[in-house]
This record gives structure tokens, C-alpha cells and sequence, in this order.
């Protein structure tokens, strides 16, 4: 994102325009975002499930005004869904067509293996997009040991090997974000390419803050109540933890009701909204009491 002259400092012009996409980002986040964008290096954000670690690259593209490509990362995903693949029915009609043509078959070849014959996928689009862009590689814990070894060469040169057409260079160095909810380890290597940075829940006066920004209208009193609530919620033994777009969603749905407190009526009937598994579900509904004490 642009950081203009007369500002105070990079960080905090990063803070405030990452605010004005409505992301709240303190002095250590805001630091990685910088540096990031500075050294061209990509950043890998761990943490919680939940706590904004995808929201972070969404908001830098809103606040840089840069185009987002995501990358969602899963068990399987290969080089033909990350990286490029070639459009088999194109080649194909392509032949056909060339059939009662006198062409030959390398001259038929250097055709069918040209860029009008290939399907770039999120790798490729972001290397060979002629503006900058900000590539999200999403939870990439939970692609396989192998894919994570393929990223090494993008994320080490901006560049990708293509059989058919040779090595792609990045026409515009990428602004890179992979997240992880380290589901399994990282190899070294990744994380020696890239700047790391722990996300973890928000405290109470932080994740109050991110309520008033994310829900106009909200009054005080009752954004303090839903993060009380919530902050009581994730000190249960739950196997999911209510992540901080829960929250939004829950203050969005008390204020929709119209309601100016919570009380145990109110907490039977939204709680799901938090809390997303049945077995949390039923611990939370049995300590409804407790709860609302939470909520005076």
C-alpha cells in the first residue's frame, strides 16, 4: 500500500489503512506487512483457526488496492489445480481442424503447446499477471508434503518450470501470504523463505474494538457483553473455539434482534451461532446460567 510523505511512519500508515479495510492490526502485524512488501518476501501467518489469518490478505488487497488470487490448499491438490494445466478439448478440436491441412507434426506440436492452449491456475496467474497482485495460499498445512516441496521453487524465485514452454519469471514480484492452522509441520525450508508471524485470539480490549468496527450501530455496553461472552466460551474445553468472524456474526444477529441485553432466552436461541459441533454444543447450553453472569 501506498505510504505517503508527512505520514507517522510506515507502521502506522499501514495500521490505519489496513483500519480503513477493516482490519484492526497491531505493531507486530503491521511490521510483518511492511517488511514483507519491503524485502519481497512472502509472510506465513500461523495460528488458531479463526483469528484472521486469511481476513490479513484480503484487507492488504483492499487496503493496497492490489488484486487478490487465492490459492485453497487441500489434500491432493496438484500442479495442474495450483500451477497450470492444458485445455485437452482446445488441443483436441485444434487436430481436427489441422487433419485435412498438410502440417506437420512438430510444426502441429509447437502449436497445440503454446499459451493459447494453456489454463493457468492460481500459481501462474500470479506470476504472469503484468500488474501486482496479492497471492493468498490458503491453509497450506493441508496440502501434501510434496506440493509444499513444489512451492519452494515460486516462492524462492518467482519462477515456475513448464515442460513444454521452459521456466516463467514473475512479471511483477507477488505479494505473498500462506496461512497455516499447523495442522501438521512446516518443513524448514518454507519457513526459511518466508517472514513468520503468530496470529493468536485478539485480548478483550482489541477484540471489542474489532465489534465497534465490524458492527455499526452496536452500542458499547452491549459489544462489551458479546466479547465476554465469547472470551468465557473459548476458556471451556471445546473442540472448536468460536473464531472472531463468529463473534461479528453474533453482535450482527443480537443487534438485528433488536435486543439491549443477553440473557438465558437469548443465549438458547443464538448460541449456535458461536459454538458449531454438538458435544461443544451441549457443554455450552449446560452452563447457560453462567453465561449470562458473563453477560451482566
Amino acid at each position: 500500500m501506498d505510504i505517503q510523505p508527512g505520514d507517522n511512519g510506515p507502521i502506522e500508515s499501514i495500521k490505519a489503512g489496513m483500519k480503513a479495510a477493516e482490519y484492526l492490526c497491531d505493531d507486530v502485524i503491521a511490521t510483518a506487512l511492511f517488511l514483507a512488501g519491503e524485502l519481497n518476501k512472502p509472510i506465513l501467518a500461523e495460528g488458531p483457526a479463526g483469528v484472521g489469518k486469511t481476513d490479513l490478505a484480503k484487507a492488504y488487497s483492499r487496503a493496497s488496492g492490489l488484486p487478490l488470487i487465492r490459492l485453497q490448499c487441500y489434500e491432493g491438490l496438484d500442479e495442474a489445480k495450483a500451477l497450470y494445466e492444458w485445455n485437452y478439448k482446445k488441443q483436441l478440436l485444434r487436430i481436427q481442424a489441422d487433419r485435412g491441412h498438410e502440417v506437420s507434426w512438430q510444426d502441429l506440436e509447437e502449436n497445440l503447446f503454446s499459451d493459447d492452449f494453456l489454463l493457468p491456475r492460481p500459481l501462474l496467474q500470479a506470476i504472469t499477471s503484468p500488474e501486482k497482485v496479492v497471492l493468498l495460499i490458503d491453509e497450506v498445512d493441508k496440502a501434501d508434503v510434496e506440493f509444499e516441496a513444489y512451492l519452494l521453487e515460486v516462492l524462492s524465485d518467482f519462477q515456475v518450470s513448464i515442460p513444454e514452454l521452459g521456466t516463467v519469471q514473475a512479471c511483477r514480484l507477488p505479494f505473498v501470504v500462506l496461512t497455516s492452522n499447523r495442522t501438521r509441520d512446516l518443513s524448514e525450508a518454507l519457513r526459511r523463505r518466508c517472514l513468520y508471524l503468530f496470529i493468536d485470539f485478539p485480548d478483550a480490549a482489541r477484540e471489542l474494538e474489532i465489534v465497534r468496527l465490524r458492527v455499526p450501530g452496536v452500542s458499547e455496553e452491549l459489544a462489551r457483553r458479546v466479547v465476554a461472552v465469547v472470551r468465557y466460551i473459548r476458556g471451556m474445553d471445546l473442540k472448536k473455539l468460536p473464531s472472531i468472524s463468529e463473534t461479528i456474526d453474533w453482535a450482527r444477529s443480537i443487534t438485528v434482534l433488536g435486543a439491549d441485553a443477553i440473557d438465558e432466552e437469548l443465549l438458547s436461541g443464538t448460541v449456535s451461532l458461536l459454538v458449531k459441533e454438538q458435544k461443544d454444543l451441549e457443554k455450552v447450553q449446560a452452563g447457560l446460567k453462567s453465561l449470562a453472569r458473563q453477560a451482566q
